[in-house]
């Protein structure tokens, strides 16, 4: 287990200790059903988001995300967004309707992955390592759409940030991790 690892939440901890230590140890399914080891990413800055295409959050937060990639794609951030269904039955749409949805109202470049749960016993390990290495201000679990996981070059988590924290509000840390001015 890392030793940078922050833990709200014992039992997550004690079952992660025996489980996947870095980020780069997880594969995840994209939204086409196929396998994305995220060992691919090794020296790329991540943001990794749970997001919902009929939220009230929906609008600002795709159309920033996008904005952000386009800006900082070819300097090494790359956005990971992970379709959830848990909060208010906001993502109802099968991966090809959410996949249809953000390539064309928001031209979506960035990887649309499968739709998981966040939370709960049925939460993705993805999601079950990252809660681990950093709560957020409530606490453990996810609390709502748009949640958000900065995770440097070397697989760190560096930062959690909370559904109505804008994209661009994370804007400087991102620069900062890609070292750019």
């Amino acid at each position: 287990m890392r030793m940078d690892a922050v833990c709200c939440h014992p039992t997550t901890m004690a079952a992660l200790s025996s489980a996947n230590a870095s980020i780069y140890d997880f594969t995840v399914k994209d939204a086409r059903g196929s396998d994305v080891a995220l060992s691919a990413y090794k020296g790329k800055v991540l943001l990794i988001v749970n997001v919902a295409s009929k939220c009230a959050l929906t609008n600002s937060n795709y159309s920033e995300l996008s904005q952000m990639y386009e800006k900082y794609k070819n300097q090494g951030l790359e956005i990971l967004a992970f379709p959830c269904n848990q909060f208010g039955g906001q993502e109802p749409g099968s991966n090809e309707q959410i996949l249809e949805f953000a390539c064309t109202r928001f031209k979506v470049e960035y990887p649309i992955l499968d739709k998981i749960e966040v939370n709960g016993e049925n939460a993705a390990p993805i999601y079950k390592f990252l809660k681990s290495c950093k709560c957020g201000p409530f606490g453990y679990d996810i609390k709502w759409n748009f949640a958000k996981f900065l995770i440097d070059q070397h697989g760190n988590v560096v930062d959690r940030y909370g559904p109505t924290t804008p994209p661009l509000n994370i804007e400087n840390d991102i620069k900062k991790l890609l070292g750019v001015a």
